[in-house]
């Protein structure tokens, strides 16, 4: 479970991404120049994913699963190992040959 101070961060932090897409509707319709509202459109766009990134690189240098993780509900990244059995022989692959790759009748 999360800390309480985790929690209030989480809400602190939707409350200002909140903040700012009102921000961007409010300056869409009253600024008249539209240079605070193309900076505010940026940000309501760059932040997020800019956020993301963040979580993701975390849980990817401590080796945590985040909610960031592309691995959606897996909560070991181990899991997604096969076993060496799973893996099958090696002499049982075959390879198919491409026609545009082979060179030989040239």
């Amino acid at each position: 479970m999360y800390s309480k101070k985790q929690r209030i961060a989480a809400m602190i932090g939707v409350i200002l991404l909140l903040a700012l897409i009102v921000a961007t509707i409010l300056t869409a319709v009253f600024d008249q120049s539209g240079n605070l509202f193309k900076a505010l459109l940026f940000a309501s766009i760059a932040l997020p994913i800019l956020l993301w990134i963040y979580i993701w690189m975390i849980g990817r240098l401590t080796g945590r699963h985040t909610i960031a993780d592309f691995r959606a509900g897996k909560d070991d990244p181990k899991e997604n190992i096969p076993a060496d059995d799973d893996q099958g022989d090696a002499q049982s692959v075959t390879i198919s040959k491409n026609p545009f790759l082979d060179r030989s009748d040239k």
